[in-house]
């Protein structure tokens, strides 16, 4: 009686062939059979049909009989045909002189503590993978301002070499490959921005067939040797307003994926076409639709709609982190589109950027004339910045400006020389240093010192400058030209309120 009138577990008997022969409540509410529907018949039904036809019930039942116990967790099936997580355990009964006589069956429904579970460990790994990133955004942070500047020495040397050499025959040419391998140098490392998110987007106006047709290379070196990259570019493409380093970031994140997707050969399809919205999708306007297509595996539907959500991953564990997709649609929605996926199990799958379209297209690449650049006039700077590299370069392109020239290796040190009374007109600073002073607080100390002081900072980050108003920002590597420009705004604007005075 006791056994019958639980009701939180399935407690129920089977002879030794494995027939039901008794049938307590719990077991009726959790199966959904009455005693007069199940006695009599076979356990097996009870377990799917791939595990009957694997034996999975008649292995339960040996075990049992083998160690004493036969102990499991599984999917179970209702009168109903719904499915259960179970926790089963099966003890053989014997009689006095040790016959088999039965089986004893205890079932318990844990499917909401396994789903619990789940949750748990799906939020765990969803922490360990934001860890993750964020050591990896911190290490490839470090890894930028390092490269950065590298370019900015690199870049320097160019550009002075350039200016005084003027025009003399060959050297221009040459010049200008290193300028372009230095630029080439640069994009690298905002892509490895990029994917870190340490980068702010930088939208402008480009042409999407040259900066398709201009990966090419880098599309081919990405995908495997047996997998074959082609082109569907619609005549006539507009171009578009984004960020092109987070565009190239985005069609190489597709480009991997769809390589992933396809066991042996196969094809990768990059194309574009012009498409017109008219609001249906919270859309409308002018777009130009970028997509990949690949024959590979396909996408389960039941995992379509979820390809976007950060961490999640149709790849197997340890091949993906989840984020590529949801970078590509974080990057149009932040650009005024949206992206789109399609897919057919077995069939491939194509994955869209739709981008707003641009007016116009800046033109891009090295002038051949660079613009004419106001003179120092013999204004004093103090350059504070730690890189040996770095410092000569930009000091000889101040004083090539007309600028006179003091140097600090640190806040600390630059500190100091405005203390004892050194004079200036403008502070030049790196914004990354060693020691407590970074040039941010030297900023604000050298203003309270110098009020009305002329500032411009520098940084080989990438990322937007927080707590930066008021002062201009220069990202390495920088041009001279562009130094130049900053400095002349910078003297003018406290030219017009009055030379900067040390406050008593």
């Amino acid at each position: 009686m006791l056994v019958e009138s639980v009701r939180d577990y399935a407690i129920y008997l089977l002879d030794p062939h494995g027939i039901v022969s008794s049938w307590n409540s719990g077991a009726e509410r959790f199966k959904g059979y009455s005693a007069d529907e199940i006695i009599g018949q076979s356990f097996t039904r009870f377990y799917s049909a791939d595990d009957q036809k694997a034996g999975v019930p008649q292995r339960a039942l040996a075990t049992a009989l083998a160690e004493g116990k036969f102990e499991a967790e599984g999917w179970r099936i209702r009168k109903d045909g719904s499915r259960f997580w179970a926790s089963v355990v099966i003890d053989p009964i014997r009689d006095d002189n040790g016959t088999l006589i039965g089986f004893a069956k205890i079932t318990r429904d844990i499917t909401e503590r396994r789903r619990t579970q789940e949750e748990l460990e799906e939020a765990r790994q969803a922490l360990f993978q934001a860890q993750k990133m964020e050591a990896v955004g911190q290490l490839t942070g470090g890894i930028a301002h390092d490269f950065n500047n590298l370019l900015q020495a690199m870049s320097g040397c160019l550009q002075l070499m350039g200016r005084r050499a003027g025009h003399v025959a060959g050297v221009q040419e040459i010049l200008d490959s290193g300028r372009q391998a230095v630029d080439r140098g640069t994009r690298v490392i905002r892509q490895l921005m990029a994917f870190s998110r340490h980068q702010s987007l930088q939208p402008e106006a480009f042409d999407v067939r040259d900066r398709l047709l201009g990966m090419s290379a880098f599309l081919e070196r990405a995908l495997r040797a047996d997998i074959q990259l082609e082109f569907d570019l619609e005549p006539g493409l507009w171009p578009v307003m984004a960020d092109p380093v987070q565009f190239e970031l985005a069609v190489l994140n597709l480009a991997t994926n769809a390589r992933d997707a396809i066991a042996a050969g196969g094809r990768v399809v990059v194309g574009a076409s012009n498409a017109e919205r008219t609001g249906g999708d919270g859309l409308s306007g002018s777009f130009v639709r970028v997509w990949v297509r690949d024959n590979g595996h396909g996408i389960a539907p039941e995992a379509l709609g979820r390809v976007f959500e950060p961490f999640y991953t149709t790849k197997a564990v340890g091949q993906g982190t989840g984020l590529g997709l949801s970078q590509v649609y974080g990057f149009c929605r932040q650009s005024g589109g949206t992206a789109t996926v399609e897919s057919v199990p077995g069939g491939g799958t194509t994955v869209a950027l739709l981008l707003p379209r641009a007016e116009a297209v800046v033109a891009d690449g090295v002038k051949d004339h660079p613009p004419v650049v106001a003179e120092g006039g013999g204004a004093r700077i103090l350059l504070v910045e730690d890189d040996p590299m770095v410092a000569p370069v930009v000091t000889a392109a101040l004083e090539d400006l007309g600028y006179q020239v003091d140097r600090a290796t640190s806040g600390e040190e630059a500190l100091r020389r405005l203390e004892d009374g050194e004079t200036i007109d403008l502070l030049f600073s790196d914004v990354v240093m060693p020691g407590t002073v970074d040039g941010v607080a030297l900023a604000g100390l050298a203003r309270e010192r110098l009020p009305g002081l002329a500032v411009v900072l520098t940084t080989g980050y990438s990322e937007s400058h927080a707590g930066l108003k008021g002062m201009p920002v220069l990202s390495k590597p920088y041009r001279i030209e562009e130094l130049a420009a900053v400095i002349q705004q910078e003297l003018d604007r406290t030219r017009r309120h009055g030379p900067a005075r040390m406050r008593p």
